[in-house]
């Protein structure tokens, strides 16, 4: 466990409330672990802890904590466009791990974020194989990853071809994300 990790996790714990971690428990239902400590704290730690970027991200990931995770995705999210590659890797390493929607939808929307103009091939190559899963949450991840392509026509038939595979489904956050993204078409018509 590197320093650095055990320095937010010091924070986290100081700053974690009972209150907001019911609350958390009750707007994300999952089986992580939850501090209670609120975003702007969260996007503090982020910015803080950028530097150590992609290790720290791992070890904030593998530590598990709902409020980790976040702080993981957020660093990514502001370094990852640098090494696109590191990006891909880790987020096929992550996106076995998720366990509630607030993890899923970040890591498909705000963890590509640098890289969605760039690497469309091989974001629209993984959200097929998760599209696949036996894992709903990789599932639904397949459909967030590619939210923001839904403003952009050229990629709206590779978009609606997840979302057919997935129209059927069975699991309540995948119908979610299926009905979020047709919702987006029509907006963006």
């Amino acid at each position: 466990m590197s320093h650095q990790l055990k320095e937010i996790q010091k924070i986290l714990a100081q700053k974690g409330n009972t209150g907001n971690a019911a609350f958390f428990e009750k707007m994300v239902p999952g089986r992580q672990k939850i501090y209670g400590v609120k975003t702007p704290e969260l996007n503090g730690l982020a910015r803080l802890y950028r530097p150590y970027s992609f290790q720290l991200a791992k070890e904030l990931w593998n530590a598990g904590a709902l409020e980790e995770k976040i702080i993981a995705i957020k660093i990514i999210e502001k370094t990852g466009k640098n090494e696109p590659a590191m990006v891909l890797k880790l987020f096929k390493e992550f996106s076995k791990k998720i366990d509630n929607w607030a993890v899923c939808d970040g890591l498909g929307m705000q963890f590509l974020r640098g890289i969605v103009k760039t690497h469309d091939k091989e974001i629209f190559a993984m959200a097929g194989q998760l599209s696949r899963s036996k894992d709903p949450w990789q599932r639904r991840l397949s459909l967030v990853m590619v939210e923001w392509y839904t403003r952009h026509s050229d990629k709206h038939t590779a978009v609606r071809s997840l979302v057919r595979a997935l129209e059927k489904d069975d699991e309540y956050y995948v119908k979610k994300a299926v009905t979020w993204i047709k919702r987006n078409f029509s907006k963006n018509k």
